[in-house]
């Protein structure tokens, strides 16, 4: 492979090839390799993966994963924040259009693309409706924090019936549903039927059925909800979903660390959020924690980190690079599904 081009890896920063794999696992193991064993994979350079030992040139040291991970997935995080936006436009242009009138949003006919429901007992019921229909697979985002014990109950009757059918389920929440012992509890209860995955923030509440479809709210209190069938739509929120499947960490395995001595992962995400100006409820809301917790972690990070004043916090968390994305998904290698980098 001596004098291999670049051209002659074509894959993208999300990835490795075999070979960038194995040179770059064996610098994280030993602290550094030869410069010539970096010659045939041009792409550990160029992804700055490696770079020079500046005591001698002729060995490279990696770069750390935590560092690598920001930088790479920096354009997939962008995308996904731009997918959750039209998302969310998408749904009040929705809202909008349906308050116009009947001659706009048709009622509940058979086939209807887009049906308003109105009232918890008739949500229920196409709920219901849809569950009793599904054959093959359910996908949810929870968004908030640890899910009542209520809400966890009210559902189980169908997703036990979903799994008697041979139902595949995946379910996305916030990191903060990790701490509830009901969820683990149901997950426990639904066995292989359930996979579980969470991100530091989801977007609102979303089910699917078999990819034909989906029910989203339509108000504040979620006591409208929209029946989606439109096909465009539907494939629209799946592909949000997917995006979002791929960044999450499933809830079996730990949060990564943030790499900053003192600074826990909720408190980084938190710190991206104030870098980029949000308030304190707003914060609060996206992680799925009371405005109390948000506060109290802000006097930590600030603690830490040795600021006196809101901006002066604002300076220290763009001077440790906390401003950044925090998720960190993994990357695929060949003839693997996934493979985290650490």
């Amino acid at each position: 492979m001596a004098g291999l081009r670049a051209d002659d890896h074509p894959h993208g920063a999300e990835r490795l090839c075999e070979a960038g794999d194995r040179v770059y696992s064996r610098a994280v193991r030993r602290g550094r390799v030869p410069r010539a064993d970096a010659e045939p994979v041009p792409c550990l350079l160029e992804l700055a993966l490696l770079h020079p030992d500046p005591d001698d040139m002729d060995w490279l040291v990696p770069t750390a994963p935590q560092e690598v991970m920001t930088r790479l997935l920096r354009g997939v995080y962008d995308e996904v924040s731009t997918s959750q936006q039209r998302v969310g436009d998408a749904v009040a242009a929705v809202e909008r259009y349906a308050g116009l009138g009947p001659s706009v949003v048709p009622g509940a006919g058979e086939g209807t693309a887009i049906r308003v429901l109105d009232g918890l007992s008739r949500i229920q019921a196409a709920m219901d409706e849809a569950t009793e229909a599904c054959t093959t697979e359910v996908l949810t985002v929870q968004p908030g924090g640890i899910r009542p014990e209520h809400e966890l109950t009210e559902g189980l009757h169908r997703a036990l019936a979903l799994r008697g059918r041979g139902v595949r389920m995946r379910d996305l929440y916030t990191h903060v549903a990790r701490h509830g012992q009901g969820l683990l509890n149901y997950l426990e209860l639904m066995g292989g039927s359930v996979q579980a995955r969470t991100l530091d923030e989801v977007i609102d509440r979303l089910i699917l059925f078999d990819r034909t479809v989906a029910f989203i709210p339509a108000n504040a209190d979620r006591t409208l909800a929209l029946e989606l069938r439109h096909p465009a739509l539907v494939e629209y929120l799946l592909t949000v979903f997917e995006r979002l499947w791929r960044l999450a960490i499933p809830l079996t395995a730990p949060l990564p660390d943030t790499g900053i001595e003192g600074i826990s992962h909720r408190e980084q995400s938190i710190a991206a959020l104030l870098a980029e100006g949000h308030q304190d409820a707003v914060i609060a809301e996206r992680l799925g924690i009371s405005v109390r917790t948000c506060r109290a972690h802000i006097a930590r990070l600030s603690e830490t980190l040795g600021a006196a004043s809101r901006t002066q916090l604002g300076v220290r968390i763009a001077q440790v690079g906390l401003n950044g994305p925090t998720a960190v998904p993994s990357i695929t290698l060949p003839g693997q599904e996934s493979r985290t980098v650490r």
